[in-house]
C-alpha cells in the first residue's frame, strides 16, 4: 500500500534521514507500520535537526518536496501565489500514485489537501484535523473553509476525519478520535495524594502567552498568600520564559515557584506523579490538550479553561474542573478541592482510569483499522 501525506510540517535532510516536529513524526511512524511505501508532500530545509526533531523510522520514502507557504508581508503572498499553482499540480501528481490520501489539518498544505482530494471521489482518504474543532469557536477563514470542505459529504468522499472530542450534529464524515502518550504496561499504581504537607501543582507546556503560563503564577501566589504551604513548577520553554522568571524574581517567588525549562518525558512523568493539580488555562487553537490527559493518566487532577475538547475530557466536572478564564477562577477551583478531599480523591481516580483507556496500545489499533479495513 501506498500511503500519501500532505503536510505543513518543516521537515529537515540530515545525515541522509529525514526529520520533523518529533509528535508529528512519532505518530507518522505508527501510521507507516501498515504500509509498504511512504510518499510525503511537504517543504523542506537542509538544516540540522533541533532536540524535539525526530527522524521517521520508514526506509521507504518518497519525498517531494514543496516551497513554504508564507502570507505575511506582501512579498511573501506574491511568491505564494506563484508557487500555489505549482503546489497543487505536485499534490494532484501524487494523490494518483497514492493508495490512501491522509491530510493533516489545519495549516495552508492542509487546505490545498482539502481541495485536491475532491477530484479523487474514489479513493480512500483520512485527514488528521489536530486543532479546536468546536463549531462555536472563531476561527482563521482558510481554517474554516477547511472544516466547511471537509464536513460537505458530496465535496468530500470516501474520507473519514478524525476531530478531537465529540460534537453535536456532525455529517458522516467526522470520527471522534483522541492521542496517546503512554503504554499499557505503564499503568503503575498510584497512591492517593494527601493533603496534610506540601500541595504540589504543575504546568507543563510551551510557554507563549496565550497559554496563560503567568495565571498559574500568580494563582499559586494568591493561595501561598492566603497562608498555604503550595509550590507550583512549571515545565517547558519558550518565549515567555524570561518574562515569567522576571515576575518571579520581582515578586521574591523562587521559593515557591520553580521554572525548569525543557526536561524529558521521563522527569515529567514523575513531576505528574508527585503533583496534586495540574493548572493549565491552555491555547485556544489546541485540540487535545496532551498535558491535560497525561496529567490524568497519573492522578493529577486538571483544573483547566473550557478549550476545544477539554469539557468532554473532563466529564463535564467528574474528572477535573473547568475554570474561567481569570486568576480567582482557578484559585477557588484548587480551595473547592483542598476543602473536600473526599471529592479530589474520587476525582483523582476517575481522572486517571479515564485516560488509561487512551493508550498507544489502542491508538495503534485504531489507525491499523483505518488504513487496513
Amino acid at each position: 500500500m501506498k500511503l500519501l501525506i500532505i503536510s505543513h510540517v518543516l521537515h529537515k535532510s540530515f545525515n541522509k534521514r529525514i526529520y520533523g516536529y518529533g509528535p508529528y513524526i512519532r505518530e507518522i511512524n505508527i501510521w507507516e507500520k501498515y504500509i509498504d511505501t511512504l510518499i510525503i508532500v511537504a517543504p523542506k530545509v537542509s538544516t540540522s535537526p533541533s532536540a524535539i526533531d525526530l527522524a521517521y523510522n520508514s526506509d521507504k520514502i518518497k519525498f517531494i518536496e514543496v516551497p513554504q507557504i508564507n502570507l505575511v508581508g506582501i512579498k511573501n503572498s506574491i511568491q505564494a501565489v506563484i508557487n500555489i499553482p505549482v503546489i497543487l499540480l505536485q499534490i494532484f501528481s501524487a494523490m494518483n500514485q497514492a493508495d490512501h490520501i491522509h491530510l493533516r489539518c489545519p495549516g495552508n498544505m492542509g487546505l490545498l489537501g482539502s481541495l485536491m482530494q475532491i477530484f479523487f471521489p474514489k479513493k480512500k482518504k483520512t485527514a488528521k484535523y489536530a486543532g479546536n474543532w468546536d463549531p462555536n469557536m472563531k476561527k482563521i477563514k482558510s481554517y474554516n473553509l477547511q472544516r466547511t470542505i471537509l464536513s460537505n459529504t458530496f465535496l468530500s468522499r470516501n474520507i473519514k476525519v478524525l476531530v478531537y472530542g465529540e460534537w453535536p450534529n456532525q455529517s458522516a464524515n467526522i470520527l471522534p478520535f483522541f492521542t496517546a502518550s503512554y503504554h499499557e504496561n505503564e499503568k503503575s499504581q498510584i497512591f492517593p495524594r494527601q493533603f496534610a504537607g506540601l500541595i504540589k501543582c504543575l504546568y507543563c507546556g510551551f510557554l507563549l502567552k496565550e497559554k496563560r503560563a503567568l495565571q498559574s503564577i500568580q494563582v499559586v501566589e494568591q493561595l501561598h498568600k492566603m497562608g498555604y504551604d503550595i509550590e507550583l513548577t512549571l515545565l517547558g520553554d519558550g518565549p515567555e520564559y524570561h518574562t515569567l522568571h522576571k515576575y518571579i524574581q520581582q515578586n521574591q517567588l523562587e521559593d515557591f515557584i520553580y521554572l525548569k525549562g525543557n526536561v524529558d518525558a521521563n522527569e515529567v512523568k514523575e513531576y505528574m506523579k508527585n503533583a496534586h493539580f495540574l493548572t493549565f488555562y491552555g491555547h485556544d487553537s489546541e485540540g487535545w490538550p496532551k498535558v491535560v490527559a497525561e496529567s490524568m493518566f497519573w492522578g493529577c487532577v486538571p483544573l483547566v479553561r473550557s478549550v476545544s475538547c477539554t469539557r468532554f475530557m473532563l466529564g463535564e466536572g467528574e474528572r477535573g474542573t473547568i475554570v474561567q478564564d481569570s486568576v480567582s477562577s482557578m484559585v477557588d477551583g484548587v480551595l473547592f478541592y483542598l476543602n473536600n478531599p473526599y471529592k479530589y480523591h474520587t476525582t483523582s481516580i476517575n481522572a486517571m482510569n479515564w485516560s488509561r483507556e487512551y493508550t498507544l496500545e489502542r491508538f495503534k489499533t485504531e489507525i491499523k483499522s483505518l488504513i487496513c479495513e
